[in-house]
């Protein structure tokens, strides 16, 4: 048994490698984001973040044990500072991701799995940021392939 198997007991064990998994999704990916979840190991670590319009959203989702699921409710948060607009699609969670990413994903570390679900407009700003900002190459992010933003693997 190695590090990188994925079964019940090699995911118990405290030598067993876990990929750190960011993942995001909108009202409108939910289905695609609950595929995606049923295929992560058990031992998955990692975020989900999910935009909703509203707090009437939030579904029963199942995440892996040692991954975060949190909804963002476009209608309890404003747009960009200043501005007095109420928040875009994509915006609070391009914002959520951007702000989890400086904190999570600094360094050297690298092997994260990238899987941006949601809408493109925040979805491109992710991408931006995380390819800018941090230096991920973008064949490390997986992308909806009509959007062109990241080489799929």
């Amino acid at each position: 048994m190695t590090s990188l198997d994925h079964s019940v007991t090699a995911c118990r064990a405290a030598k067993h490698t876990r990929v750190q998994h960011l993942v995001t999704a909108d009202e409108h990916s939910l289905a695609d984001l609950e595929a995606l979840l049923a295929t992560l190991p058990l031992c998955s670590t990692g975020r989900v973040f999910v935009e909703v319009p509203d707090d009437g959203w939030p579904a029963d989702i199942t995440v892996p044990p040692r991954m975060t699921l949190t909804w963002l409710d476009r209608s309890r948060r404003s747009g960009a500072p200043g501005t007095g607009r109420s928040c875009a699609p994509g915006e609070a969670l391009a914002r959520a991701v951007a702000a989890w990413a400086d904190e999570m994903l600094c360094g050297e570390e690298r092997g994260t799995r990238v899987f941006l679900l949601g809408g493109y407009l925040g979805t491109a700003d992710i991408v931006d940021h995380l390819t800018g900002s941090l230096g991920i190459p973008a064949e490390d992010i997986r992308t909806p392939e009509r959007f062109g933003l990241a080489t799929a693997r």
